[in-house]
């Protein structure tokens, strides 16, 4: 075998072992995730909206969150409410058009779908608190390397 073949068998041998490491977390970390989840008063549409102004900076407007859902604009406008009343979202003044109203996740709506969606049970503090200076400086490498992948990924987007 050549160096580069025993390269690409390495890579695909740790590759295969940190797709089964990462499923084992999900599973063991799901009642974790769970909590959160079921705690929350947000429907799966209010969820599913909330999720959508978080990631959208200039958040969004109700016709154009109403054609993204397939719902009328009545109903949209119901649902923005909720989650309005609910501390989760805030209806503002467009910047260019006054005319137009956008929604706009609150810090509170940003925390609410941080801990329910991109929650990670599995690296909070308490157990990383118990992980050795080396394997924390290698997790810390790993994922510094994730998120600059991510981060290249988004920008080719």
């Amino acid at each position: 075998m050549t160096d580069g073949s025993n390269v690409q068998h390495e890579r695909e041998r740790v590759l295969h072992s940190l797709e089964q490491l990462t499923d084992s977390l999900q599973s063991t970390a799901l009642p974790a995730f769970l909590d959160p989840l079921l705690a929350t008063d947000l429907t799966v549409r209010q969820l599913k909206v909330l999720t959508v102004l978080v990631a959208t900076e200039e958040g969004a407007t109700g016709r154009g969150l109403s054609e993204s859902f397939g719902v009328s604009m009545a109903s949209m406008s119901g649902l923005i409410d909720r989650l309005v009343a609910q501390g989760v979202a805030v209806r503002s003044e467009d910047t260019r058009d006054a005319r137009v109203r956008r929604v706009k996740a609150t810090p509170l709506g940003r925390t609410v779908v941080r801990r329910l969606v991109a929650g990670r049970p599995e690296l909070n503090l308490e157990i990383l608190s118990r992980l050795s200076m080396d394997d924390l400086r290698a997790l810390e490498q790993g994922m510094r390397a994730v998120h600059t992948e991510v981060n290249r990924a988004e920008g080719a987007v």
